[in-house]
């Protein structure tokens, strides 16, 4: 993904008779660091992000904005993690369509620079003045993005319990992998854990009979406690992009596909508890007690060399089949 290579271990979960793959940290970080990213901060922090001009957050401007100010990490996390799915679904969007960059929907770099301050007094007399600017809320909107400040909360809700139990198990590493293997409920579906925010293009079929479509960066909410005898679980959509399904629509979704989104959330997770480790102490972040990690429930695998060479042949395979059947259609 973007010219780099990941690779993450899964650990396998049997419940009803179904299989399913659940994402393994390779490492922990200290529960100290845990402690800090939970509690609150001791003061708002105000972050500069430096978005502006990205041709991905003025094009997802109507549906996305972050928190102007950041009372603990996990609203932090919870910017750090959107950022990521909108600007990946948009790459991938001018990918699919071989075309170039739209011009930005936001002002010109230089303003929204000249807009932003570390020191707090003047950050509140600036968003006061130039929120709309200086936080890109979404023109014709009533400054409103489509992704709402309820759901951003429940997901950081989501985020500080992940890291109360990321801390929980860095005590205890061995206790997950060490699990019995018998019938066991995979974590995608624990009690306290029902936004997923998708992390693929999906189509479903509402309960209405109607199809639509769901696209990264999407929020839905799992509404069933129960895994069907289909494997479906009852969902609804509580944000989206134009075009998407509507809010408030209602849908089955297989099981399969929710436990993919939490794995794609823990995997951004630790991702951006190492930038936010990084980047602790720097602009206007307080700095984070010790940092240091200790090993996971699995070793660190190693990503696959030839990974690249195998998706350009795949590629160059579907291109050739492709126009083997319009040639065909054409005789």
């Amino acid at each position: 993904m973007g010219g780099r290579r990941y690779a993450y271990a899964y650990r396998g979960y049997y419940w009803h008779g179904y299989r399913y793959y659940g994402y393994a940290p390779a490492y922990y970080y200290r529960p100290v660091y845990y402690g800090w990213a939970y509690n609150p901060w001791p003061a708002p922090v105000y972050y500069n992000w430096g978005w502006a001009g990205n041709p991905w957050y003025g094009y997802y401007n109507y549906y996305y904005a972050p928190y102007p100010a950041y009372p603990a990490a996990p609203f932090w996390l919870t910017d750090y993690m959107m950022a990521q799915q909108l600007q990946a679904a948009y790459e991938a969007g001018l990918a699919a369509r071989g075309e170039a960059n739209p011009p930005s929907l936001l002002p010109a770099p230089e303003l929204m620079a000249g807009l932003w301050s570390e020191d707090l007094l003047v950050a509140n007399n600036l968003q006061a003045a130039y929120g709309a600017a200086l936080y890109a809320a979404p023109a014709g909107s009533g400054g409103q993005p489509l992704l709402s400040k309820e759901v951003k909360d429940a997901l950081a809700e989501e985020i500080k319990q992940q890291i109360a139990a990321d801390k929980a198990a860095a005590a205890n590493p061995n206790a997950a992998a060490s699990s019995s293997g018998g019938d066991e409920l995979p974590p995608a579906f624990a009690p306290n854990f029902r936004y997923y925010v998708v992390a693929s293009d999906l189509d479903v079929t509402t309960n209405d009979g109607q199809e639509c479509a769901l696209t990264q960066g999407d929020v839905i909410q799992r509404t069933s406690d129960t895994i069907g005898s289909d494997n479906n679980v009852a969902i609804t959509v509580r944000a989206s992009k134009k075009d998407d399904c509507a809010v408030g629509a209602n849908a089955a979704m297989s099981a399969d596909d929710l436990q993919e989104m939490y794995n794609h959330f823990r995997e951004t997770l630790d991702a951006g508890l190492k930038a936010l480790a990084e980047k602790s102490g720097k602009g206007g972040l307080p700095a984070a007690p010790d940092t240091g990690t200790t090993a996971g429930e699995v070793p660190p695998p190693t990503p696959d060399a030839n990974v690249e060479s195998d998706l350009q042949q795949q590629e160059k395979d579907a291109d050739q089949t492709e126009a083997e059947v319009r040639q065909g259609a054409g005789g």
